[in-house]
């Protein structure tokens, strides 16, 4: 299974960008959305950025990780099985 997940662009460094999620701090590859700017929530997936997501969608998608991730462990769900 594969996972794609919004975070918010920081720093643009020519093809380089650091995003940002949680506190977490990842540098990706910005050569599939090259008109990305800091600022922007993207997708990441594999170290790249596959798309520019607008903040109201990015965070709908945030919200939905979050209470998958609430139920998984309070034993209500399972995304292994």
């Amino acid at each position: 299974m594969c996972l794609a997940i919004p975070m918010k662009l920081l720093e643009v460094q020519g093809v380089r960008g650091t995003v940002e999620l949680g506190g977490v701090r990842k540098e990706i590859m910005l050569t599939l959305t090259p008109d990305a700017r800091i600022g922007d929530y993207v997708i990441i997936h594999a170290g790249y950025a596959i798309e520019i997501l607008d903040e109201e969608k990015a965070q709908e998608t945030l919200d939905l990780l979050r209470e998958i991730s609430e139920e998984s462990t309070d034993g209500t769900a399972n995304l292994l099985s």
